[in-house]
């Protein structure tokens, strides 16, 4: 069973979806994973939008792993490598939203290179 089987292709899908889904993964560089978590929770029972509950999905798992990087640079913090790493957990956040933000804008489901798949 493929990951992308109930994601329509990326010329079928509609323009406020994709819409939806630039918000759900751009909202992640200023509200972390809340904004995700919101799209997702307003769309998930909507089988309509299966496009947008995908990638906010995605969203919100980048985001958690993204929360749980931020937690352990905090920690490393007392060893100060932790204080090295979060400015880079931060852009790497930044990049990947972006590029994950423009593909779902073309209509493409993205996937994370990393993110812990806990939301299913």
């Amino acid at each position: 069973m493929s990951e992308f089987e109930n994601v329509p292709a990326a010329s079928s899908v509609p323009a406020d979806q994709r819409t939806m889904a630039l918000a759900a993964h751009l909202l992640g560089i200023f509200t972390g994973f809340i904004g995700a978590l919101i799209i997702w929770l307003i769309n998930k029972d909507d089988a309509s939008k299966a496009f947008v509950t995908d990638q906010s999905k995605e969203a919100l798992n980048f985001q958690i792993t993204v929360a749980i990087a931020m937690v352990v640079c905090i920690i490393l913090t007392i060893v100060v490598i932790g204080a090295i790493l979060m400015p880079i957990v931060g852009l790497i956040s930044l990049v990947f939203s972006i590029i994950a933000a423009v593909k779902a804008n073309n209509g493409e489901a993205y996937r994370y290179p990393f993110a812990l798949r806990l939301i299913k």
